[in-house]
């Protein structure tokens, strides 16, 4: 067909035609097929999460056997630490536990206070544990006494010592002048069942 030998009308129609077709291919193209084209990758980017979340429970599943032994380890820690922890008659337990942990100590622990009902937590807030403070007073060494104190905190972590007063021993014997006295306040926890 040749394109310049049509008639003038018959011309126009046909370019009229190629516009109008050009132009509804255009907004088929940028109206429908773009916005196809965005849902597409909106739903590949939802897919990729949903990978990522399938590996992770994939993971934690293959992992089951490892998180359920670190589980039952942490477990078994937290009993072991329960078991240290104050209980039953608070008053004898404060006695033993400081009577059996002096031994290897020179420190001398005649004074223990009668505790005081346990309490909230005053160090953190909704804490599942009660607290209890006695008193404890005595004589010691300093050297002995700094030793003292430090492996106790260290050896029970559910026991501190606050309101620490030293002070020279007013018993002071033949070469004991560098012997303190001692008060000092013990917060401990209780165990959950415990009274």
């Amino acid at each position: 067909m040749n394109f310049s030998k049509l008639p003038k009308n018959k011309r126009n129609q046909l370019i009229m035609v190629a516009l109008l077709t050009v132009i509804a291919l255009g907004g088929l193209g940028f109206g429908l097929i773009k916005w196809q084209y965005a849902n597409l990758r909106e739903l590949a980017g939802k897919r990729e999460v949903a990978e990522k979340k399938f590996a992770r429970v994939t993971d934690t599943i293959n992992r089951a056997d490892q998180i359920e032994t670190g589980f039952n380890a942490k477990n078994k820690a937290l009993v072991e630490q329960e078991d240290a922890m104050a209980s039953g008659d608070i008053y004898s337990w404060a006695v033993n536990s400081l009577r059996r942990f002096k031994l290897s100590y020179k420190v001398e622990i005649p004074q223990i206070s009668q505790p005081a009902p346990p309490g909230d937590v005053n160090l953190l807030p909704k804490f599942p544990y009660k607290q209890v403070t006695f008193r404890a007073g005595g004589t010691a060494y300093f050297h002995d006494f700094g030793k003292f104190i430090a492996d106790f905190e260290n050896q029970s972590p559910h026991v501190r010592v606050l309101n620490l007063v030293l002070e020279p021993s007013p018993s002071v014997g033949a070469g004991e002048k560098e012997k303190l006295a001692f008060q000092m306040d013990i917060v401990t926890l209780v165990k959950p069942d415990a009274p």
